[in-house]
């Protein structure tokens, strides 16, 4: 267990990042996940999430590896009474996942407000995993094999970064990693999205997509459709787009808190869904010489 001292120091920067956000923090909403995960926190990566938006408003998130050794996040959060056990297939999937594919890092996306989230696993960097193999899982959702032959078609099938699993409203993402800047042009872009369920982007939010190298999915647990849609990519620039539309995207992404030397790391991302578009921002608090993050550029950019 790292020293009091150091999970402190990390309470004492999720304060200051909720007051950058307006969010409200609770010393006894947040100290009992650093005490679940705490002898990983010290050599973790730490994340702090902004997001706009109805669904998001209120909340700030931060999320932190785990050392795939320190066992199943969920079961971590279960046993710590943080997240509620499930007999639903949602359960089973994350160690379906471990047990078939190589595992760089778990992770957990947890908010101040509302809790447990979200557990990742993340593959390891040069060994992306293919839809083929993970759409033959037992516990897989079914829309991942219905959405398989569309995907492969926008040139995914072997750039599968990471698994997310929201066990609250049993839904998951898929990330893919290394777009190609072809695969960002316009055409490519609305053929993809028409061909998968989802609306045509704004002119702000086709230029956010024109600047990222990574995208993941949300889908629900029991149907085919594709929740929304988020791009993303990683910069060091408070000003970057989307926070030029985001006023308190913008504020947070250049006042937030972090601990390594050099320029602030943060990652923007975009969410499309009928009816809606939101921003979101991702800023590194702490990083790891190891780091295995979800948005991997090209080896060419």
């Amino acid at each position: 267990m790292p020293e009091a001292t150091q999970l402190e120091d990390l309470y004492a920067a999720i304060e200051e990042t909720a007051r950058l956000a307006h969010v409200p923090c609770s010393r006894e909403k947040v100290r009992p996940a650093l005490d679940a995960f705490g002898d990983g926190l010290a050599d973790a990566h730490v994340v702090f999430s902004l997001a706009t938006g109805e669904r998001y408003k209120g909340e700030l998130a931060f999320d932190f590896t785990v050392p795939p050794d320190a066992g199943d996040p969920y079961g971590i959060a279960v046993s710590n009474g943080l997240a509620e056990k499930t007999d639903h297939p949602v359960g089973t999937l994350f160690s379906e996942i471990q047990g078939r594919c190589p595992v760089d890092s778990f992770g957990v996306d947890y908010g101040i407000v509302g809790g447990f989230k979200k557990a990742y696993v993340s593959f390891p960097l040069g060994d992306p995993q293919r839809l083929s193999t993970l759409a033959g899982i037992p516990s897989m959702p079914r829309a991942l094999a219905e959405h398989a032959d569309s995907f492969a078609a926008y040139g995914l099938e072997g750039k599968v970064s990471a698994i997310a699993i929201d066990y609250a409203h049993r839904t998951w993402n898929v990330y893919f990693s290394g777009l190609s800047s072809e695969q960002l042009e316009r055409e490519a872009v609305l053929s993809m999205l028409r061909r998968n369920g989802l609306p045509e982007p704004s002119g702000r939010m086709m230029d956010f997509i024109r600047t990222t190298f990574a995208m993941y999915p949300t889908f629900g647990w029991d149907s085919p459709k594709i929740e929304r849609m988020s791009f993303s990519a990683r910069s060091t620039d408070p000003a970057a787009l989307p926070a030029q539309y985001e006023p308190l995207i913008g504020e947070f992404a250049a006042n937030v808190p972090y601990t390594y030397a050099g320029e602030r790391v943060l990652v923007y991302a975009g969410a499309l869904a009928a009816g809606e578009e939101c921003y979101k921002v991702a800023a590194y608090h702490q990083q790891t010489p190891q780091l295995s993050d979800r948005v991997r550029p090209p080896a060419s950019k």
